[in-house]
């Protein structure tokens, strides 16, 4: 069998990897390239086969970059399963029809504007798109094999990330009736973090398939909670509201815990919180039902009926109107809203309002990428575009250093030494160049592995 990469190819986003077989074939992952225009043009590219001829998807976790094409696939012919875990299934349902509604959106702005060279602007895919293929997921608990097609079964493995986060193990036979297996890392989560269960150890495979997002990197050893309380005791000396940029999924429910820590611990007042995006609220009630995937401590919280992540001085704004309510509001106070990166969602209207007050700090909480907003304002810019319309900054600007959903280089290498047996075959895929190159002179050096990094386009034979 032949494995061909899709995406995530001496890149981080667009995670696509086909499997075929003589009468079978399969993706795991069928993610969206994000970031940089010609990235993202990627997404149009014709496959260079039918989409009906896919017989299943195995998908590691919810992120778009890993679940986002789904619709796309759909709505091109693919009819078979999908398999992923239950907790991945329960926030794509929440983020498909998002990414299909700003699709949408975003085209009908287009059309309106008159700025696409396409007349009309399409969207990707529509929401009638994303809801199909929810009506196509078949969820399938952690550790349990599925038989996939003849001869092929595959099962997940705990991996920490997000809620639901998975990588994949398939076992196949090939070419003489052996039977190999091959490793899917998905990505890696970090140990040592609050919320989820850590990730569960490489067991050992003959072919693998590894994640190098920071295989170059080792995240700053610094107290993130600490931090937080100092950028927000500073505010409120300031009598000023605290902005907190926030992802949706995972980022915005470590810091509620991280404010639910800090208060009881009496680090900081019990000032009113306010979670104001639908998406971050609804993945709030997602990971706080999702008791099975909860570490020790958070499920000593859950067994003393006390709520980490939504805490008694927290409130949520679902609708527009309690949204703009909040524009009247006076400090001290948090606000917490998507997107992160400031480059969509309702943050933007808070940045509006608050980014000209000194009295205000925006306070990031995650990587910021080259080119939006959020990159923008870290690296001082004293006025930016928001919503039509130039807004100087006045407010403080911060940002909240070791908090990252992904493992490091050395968190990397512990994830893969507590395996049973070394692969014969290692692939480093959804890395930059710079990140995969320096992973793979740490496995030559520490494991005397030879690891080979594949484009996009490339295909790996089993």
């Amino acid at each position: 069998m032949e494995i061909k990469i899709l995406g995530a190819g001496r890149c981080v986003t667009g995670s696509k990897y086909l499997l075929t077989w003589k009468r079978f074939s399969a993706l795991v992952d069928c993610g969206l390239f994000q970031g940089l225009r010609e990235r993202r043009r990627m997404n149009w590219a014709p496959l260079d086969f039918p989409a009906s001829s896919i017989d299943a998807v195995v998908l590691t976790h919810a992120h778009i970059d890993h679940s986002g094409y789904l619709p796309r696939l759909v709505r091109q012919g693919f009819q078979g399963p999908v398999y992923c875990t239950r907790p991945t299934h329960a926030l794509l349902r929440v983020l498909l029809p998002d990414a299909a509604h700003i699709q949408e959106e975003e085209a009908r702005y287009a059309n309106r504007k008159g700025y696409s060279r396409h007349k009309p602007a399409l969207p990707l895919f529509r929401i009638a798109d994303a809801r199909a293929a929810l009506r196509l997921i078949q969820p399938i608990p952690f550790g349990t094999w599925q038989t996939l097609g003849p001869g092929i079964k595959a099962r997940l493995h705990r991996q920490g990330h997000i809620l639901g986060a998975a990588s994949v193990e398939l076992e196949t036979k090939v070419s003489g009736g052996e039977r190999k297996t091959i490793f899917f890392s998905g990505d890696v989560g970090r140990y040592g973090v609050p919320i989820l269960r850590e990730p569960e150890p490489y067991p050992g495979s003959d072919v693998l398939l590894m994640e190098t997002t920071y295989g170059n990197r080792h995240h700053a050893q610094v107290d993130p909670a600490g931090e937080l309380a100092e950028q927000l005791r500073a505010a409120i000396s300031r009598g000023g509201i605290l902005l907190i940029p926030a992802f949706a999924v995972d980022r915005t429910q470590e810091i509620l815990y991280l404010l639910h820590e800090l208060t009881i611990d009496r680090e900081i007042p019990a000032i009113p919180i306010y979670l104001d995006s639908p998406m971050a609220i609804e993945a709030t009630a997602l990971y706080t039902r999702a008791i099975s995937e909860h570490d020790v401590e958070m499920r000593q919280y859950f067994a003393e009926q006390v709520n980490p992540i939504f805490p008694p001085n927290l409130q949520v704004t679902p609708s527009s109107r309690e949204s703009r309510a909040l524009n009247d509001l006076s400090g001290p106070a948090i606000i917490i809203s998507a997107s992160g990166m400031a480059t969509g969602g309702r943050i933007l209207h808070h940045l509006k309002h608050r980014l000209g007050d000194p009295r205000n700090t925006v306070l990031f909480v995650g990587y910021q990428a080259a080119g939006t907003r959020g990159r923008r304002l870290v690296e001082g810019e004293p006025e930016i575009k928001l919503l039509g319309r130039q807004v100087p900054v006045r407010a403080h600007i911060a940002r909240l250093e070791g908090l990252s959903a992904h493992a490091d280089a050395g968190e990397l290498m512990l994830w893969l030494k507590r395996r049973q047996r070394d692969p014969e075959k290692v692939c480093l895929i959804h890395g930059e160049p710079e990140a995969q190159n320096a992973f793979a002179d740490t496995l030559r050096t520490e494991l005397g592995w030879d690891p080979i990094i594949p484009e996009i386009g490339d295909t790996i034979t089993v």
